[in-house]
């Protein structure tokens, strides 16, 4: 652990150090828990560049060609060439920090149409730029109502219907700040307005709502949502996505305080993990926006420049006043997004979004006319996806549908989530058979 590039500390620095901040040992600094906690050899040995490139082609070569239906945060939409293009000029594409302003006023210009464009589709006044994913600016909104709001409590609730992912990564950022972490009630994939009422009380300090839901229903009561937080003195988070957004009612003429979600179905295919956190504020809360801000102003010779602003995170100003360490961000994703919704254009954006929502209702028609299949099983209008109720147990379904080429997800014994983009238009019809095939 010494003497390397990558960890230089002498043993003797090591110890040093450990003592300072009072840690017997390594292993007891970083709490590693047992479960990924890992104490081998990896067994790999050295390879030259041919070796390597033919292993890594027979492993992906044993990943499944599967045409994905997935959803519940995969979402894949058609990806211009410009976007590749644009975002690999070497101007762009470089490992040295993009944002920094005495190097890249286009690159913060892009950023700023970035934040611009979240600004104009959720109507509030500040959009940072970025966060990592829709999680972690979930976990970031829930530290900032602590920070603006005067309630003495310090719960956050969540729809009991949400991604388990989300719900845990909300959950390790609440930890550290004593923040705690509860549901309230959904009904018919909805929120239960009378039941978040009843739950809601002076120790709830943010309530979360999304729209669409995770079940892909478009969340009608987000004004009773908004009235009920605000009656609380609780901060109203608002989780969407910019497509979605495009078509559904500005967040601010709701009362939301805060939006976040992944914009990273513009711009990218989907990955796994892999995405782009938004993060959208009134202006009141500008002084305590995690991440970074790229505003624009006039330099010395009154020509536009852009520059990073109010970066309230350790790196630039003092420990106890630090909003996050949310540090690393998308810049180049974002760059990605900018461009693609650049390249639609307000109502190419707009067309996308209608799609979304005639392409699952279509969908969810056509599979709701197989015998042993009830789709959607929400009523309401849905936005890309929906829950399909069969029959046949899910999870033979799923691997029976996978057997045959398309991936879907289980959601409990008798569910499947379905997602439908202009990507699975020409995969629709052969799908509806292969569903007819399994679960009749």
């Amino acid at each position: 652990m010494s003497g390397s590039p990558y960890a230089p500390h002498t043993p003797a620095e090591t110890s040093e150090m450990l003592a300072a901040v009072g840690a017997d040992s390594l292993e007891a600094l970083f709490d590693v828990p047992d479960s990924v906690a890992f104490d081998g050899e990896f067994g790999i040995d050295a390879r030259g560049e041919r070796e390597t490139r033919r292993e890594a082609a027979s492993l992906l070569g044993r990943n499944d060609d599967l045409t994905e239906f997935l959803g519940r945060g995969h979402y894949e939409h058609y990806v211009p060439a410009v976007v590749d293009d644009l975002a690999s000029r070497s101007e762009f594409l470089t490992s040295y920090t993009q944002y920094q302003p005495e190097v890249a006023q286009g690159f913060l210009q892009a950023l700023f149409e970035y934040q611009s464009l979240l600004v104009e589709l959720t109507g509030l006044g500040v959009a940072n730029c970025s966060m990592y994913d829709d999680a972690t600016a979930l976990g970031e909104a829930a530290t900032l109502a602590r920070r603006v709001r005067s309630v003495s409590g310090d719960r956050v609730l969540v729809p009991e219907q949400l991604r388990d992912g989300k719900r845990r990564v909300l959950a390790n950022y609440a930890d550290g700040p004593g923040l705690s972490v509860a549901s309230y009630p959904t009904a018919d994939g909805q929120v239960d307005v009378d039941a978040l009422r009843e739950t809601v009380d002076e120790d709830t300090a943010m309530v979360y709502a999304e729209t669409p839901t995770v079940r892909g229903v478009v969340e009608e009561s987000l004004s009773a949502v908004g009235e009920v937080a605000t009656d609380n003195d609780a901060l109203f988070c608002l989780g969407s996505d910019p497509v979605a957004l495009a078509l559904l009612e500005r967040p601010a003429d709701v009362g939301a305080d805060v939006v976040v979600g992944d914009a990273a179905s513009l711009g990218t295919g989907t990955a796994y993990g892999f995405g782009l956190g938004m993060f959208v504020t009134r202006e009141d809360y500008l002084r305590q926006v995690p991440g970074r801000l790229v505003g624009a102003g006039e330099d010395a010779d009154g020509r536009r420049a852009y520059t990073l602003t109010l970066q309230t995170r350790e790196q630039h100003i003092r420990k106890e006043r630090a909003t996050s360490n949310i540090c690393t961000n998308q810049a180049w994703v974002a760059l990605r997004t900018a461009i693609h919704a650049a390249w639609l254009g307000p109502e190419g954006l707009v067309d996308l979004a209608s799609d979304c929502v005639t392409r699952a209702r279509d969908l969810a028609a056509e599979l709701d006319d197989v015998v042993g299949v009830q789709a959607p099983v929400h009523d309401g209008h849905h936005f890309r996806e929906f829950v399909a109720r069969t029959d046949q147990p899910a999870p033979a379904v799923v691997e029976d549908l996978a057997a045959r080429g398309y991936a879907v997800h289980a959601v409990d014994d008798h569910l499947i989530q379905v997602c439908a983009t202009e990507v699975t238009a020409d995969a629709e019809a052969a799908f509806v058979e292969a569903v007819a095939e399994v679960a009749g």
